[in-house]
């Protein structure tokens, strides 16, 4: 892979004049957990909160579980 060298090397079509450096830093350092969902499983939830709140409750139900057997 060759890396530029200047910014005469940068495609015309790239703008970055109006960009904002550092802008996600802050929420970068405290981290991160990217997870791609399968089309199919996409398909059923339509943001990011509805995801969170289903494992968060399979999590509870799951725990219940295992209290009763355990």
């Amino acid at each position: 892979m060759k890396k530029a060298n200047n910014a005469e090397e940068m495609r015309p079509e790239y703008d970055f004049s109006h960009g904002v450096r550092g802008k996600y830093a802050k929420k970068y350092e405290q981290g991160s957990n990217i997870v791609l969902l399968d089309p199919d499983v996409a398909k059923l939830f339509p943001d990011s909160k509805t995801v969170n709140d289903t494992l968060r409750m399979l999590v509870k139900v799951a725990r219940q579980k295992v209290k009763k057997t355990g």
